[in-house]
């Protein structure tokens, strides 16, 4: 969020409106369609001439584009950024590789940036124990760990909120890996699974506040046929995922992955790609049921199958 609100909100409105700077430039692995000049060939639009900074008067939607090195690319943080911010955001990095970079650091002799160790993790936090900085703004709300499979306690904990879909949970006495696979904020209970890929970690669906669209508000295609196909991720570096789009008249959209993922938790954002642009996100309000909820509906559903009298098996033994 700090990119929305502090980068290209608080600080590129400082910069263009106090300092009068045409354009702001970050180090964010990204690229945008002005900077490939695909806009300017556009055939009902002028090419500016003149001022640098004409080249942001030009009216055309400004796409995301993901950056040439695909591992470092950085569009997931950026698919919340507006549109009037992007358009005045240069991307030096977004041609190059990290590889590249590092050459010309070296090249340059900078060699304090060559040094620097890869940033990791939430910013703000830094270097300090995550459920420490937590529980410095939250009360401990004391819950137990349960096993999703019998419901048996296996264990306490300090908070429900300092776990996350997924990770391993550190359950004092067990020696088996156990994982966080759902939460009761209500109760406090945190329900854990015994296997890393258990089923109840994966589901297929989910459903989106109402997204923010970076080019188009929203896609022409999913606007005609209120469906599109196209890609998304939840995480930054994970696979893309092949899913469809199901519009809402609200302005949210219901995804449908093509496979189950692991590990969708709500409050994350599902950031859409189509084609090598970023079209945006929305933060996850809904999740459909785990596979393993699906599983236990189909056992429980199960009927056995009546029997002939006349089958075998059921005359008596002579």
């Amino acid at each position: 969020m700090c990119n929305k609100h502090v980068k290209f909100s608080c600080f590129y409105h400082y910069a263009v409106d106090n300092l009068g700077a045409d354009a702001v430039a970050t180090g964010h692995y990204a690229r945008t369609s002005l900077e490939d000049e695909e806009v300017f060939e556009q055939k009902h639009t002028k090419r500016p001439d003149g001022l640098f900074r004409n080249r942001f008067e030009v009216r055309n939607p400004v796409k995301l584009l993901q950056a040439a090195d695909s591992f470092k690319d950085q569009t997931f943080f950026l698919s919340q950024v507006s549109q009037d911010a992007l358009r005045r955001t240069i991307f030096p990095l977004g041609e190059l590789t990290k590889d590249f970079v590092k050459k010309i650091a070296a090249e340059n002799r900078l060699h304090h940036v060559l040094q620097k160790k890869e940033s990791m993790g939430i910013c703000f936090i830094g270097k300090r124990n995550f459920e420490h900085f937590i529980l410095q703004y939250l009360q401990p709300r004391p819950g137990k760990f349960i096993s999703i499979e019998d419901n048996k306690v296996l264990g306490t904990h300090k908070g429900w909120f300092l776990y996350t879909l997924g990770q391993r949970a550190k359950i004092s006495g067990l020696k088996e890996p156990w994982y966080v696979v759902e939460k009761d904020g209500v109760k406090g209970d945190v329900l854990v699974a015994p296997q890393v890929d258990h089923p109840a970690l994966y589901r297929d669906l989910l459903r989106t506040n109402r997204v923010h669209w970076i080019a188009e508000e929203p896609p022409a295609a999913l606007v005609r046929d209120k469906m599109m196909e196209c890609h998304f991720r939840f995480r930054h570096q994970m696979a893309l995922v092949p899913c469809v789009l199901t519009l809402n008249q609200d302005g949210t959209v219901w995804v449908t992955a093509v496979k189950a993922v692991r590990g969708l938790a709500l409050g994350q954002f599902a950031v859409f790609y189509k084609s090598g642009e970023c079209l945006g996100s929305g933060k996850i309000l809904r999740l459909g049921p785990s596979a393993y909820t699906l599983q236990k509906g189909k056992n429980r559903t199960r009927v056995t199958p009546e029997v002939s009298s006349d089958s075998p098996g059921l005359h008596p033994t002579p």
